[in-house]
């Protein structure tokens, strides 16, 4: 929760939950806990968060809980969130189901919005839009992994990622987290005729450092590209949603809102947010 607070401190509209790994399966699997123990283990993300979020004056700032749902391959430990190799193997409807039993858990614990992460592969998006059909009440966002500056990380073209997140009457933001900075304006240019009227850009990429799996995060001569004036840009390109994701620190988030401040739309407007 301190964390959470740092970040709201920062100036945070919109929280997510620390459940991006967790899911049912992986809890019995590494805890040896019950599905039942599983289930609350999940939902205290949830709650934890919105105790966060209730006790911090917020003053007129409208604060959101967003339960943070990562792909499938976030469950397996092996990366493969960046490729959606796991994909070829799995069936529209085995996703659909694998990921029903985290968002039945986020739902009833009364996350405001559900937040799709990181998502590699367009099939998996596929079972996530069919999988909203079943919370019709349910807003969420579908952020996708991607490659290069046209396509997602399976290889499939980005627009054709965004049209089928703009099938969902549940989605009112799709886009891009954990990428490089500069790879943000060409997606979103590749995809603008595929952005639906009722949707919105979601952006929040990380330092534009690059992972490691052997050495960790490994900084680079492009980190530097994360920079709060980078907002305007993917402000005019329709971004409602703007934060950063891995290795950014409320410091971060606290000159993207100073950047949001000074543009022409208010920092607090629901058009504007900071994850």
């Amino acid at each position: 929760m301190k964390a959470a607070n740092r970040f709201l401190l920062g100036g945070a509209d919109v929280t997510t939950t620390a459940t991006y790994q967790a899911s049912i399966q992986g809890f019995m699997d590494h805890l040896d806990v019950s599905s039942e123990r599983a289930r609350e283990l999940l939902m205290s993300g949830v709650q934890v968060a919105k105790e966060a979020v209730e006790t911090f004056a917020s003053g007129e700032r409208n604060l959101l809980v967003a339960g943070s749902v990562g792909p499938y391959g976030a469950f397996l430990h092996d990366g493969s969130e960046f490729t959606g190799a796991y994909a070829q193997k799995k069936s529209v409807q085995e996703l659909k189901l694998w990921h029903k039993a985290q968002v039945d858990c986020l739902v009833a614990a009364g996350a405001d919005l559900i937040a799709f992460e990181t998502i590699p592969s367009i099939k998996e998006a596929q079972a996530i839009v069919e999988l909203l059909k079943e919370y019709p009440d349910c807003r969420a966002w579908l952020a996708f992994s991607c490659k290069d500056v046209k396509h997602i990380s399976d290889g499939s073209p980005f627009r054709d990622a965004v049209e089928m997140a703009c099938r969902s009457p549940q989605m009112f933001a799709v886009g891009v987290n954990c990428c490089h900075p500069a790879v943000v304006e060409p997606l979103l240019d590749s995809a603008r005729e595929a952005l639906g009227a009722n949707m919105s850009w979601v952006v929040y990429p990380n330092s534009g450092e690059t992972w490691d799996s052997k050495k960790g995060w490994q900084k680079s001569e492009q980190t530097a590209g994360w920079i709060p004036e980078l907002s305007h840009t993917w402000l005019k390109q329709g971004a409602a949603l703007l934060g950063g994701c891995c290795r950014i620190s409320p410091a971060h988030i606290t000159a993207l809102r100073q950047q949001l401040k000074g543009s022409s739309t208010s920092s607090s407007d629901s058009t504007n947010s900071c994850t």
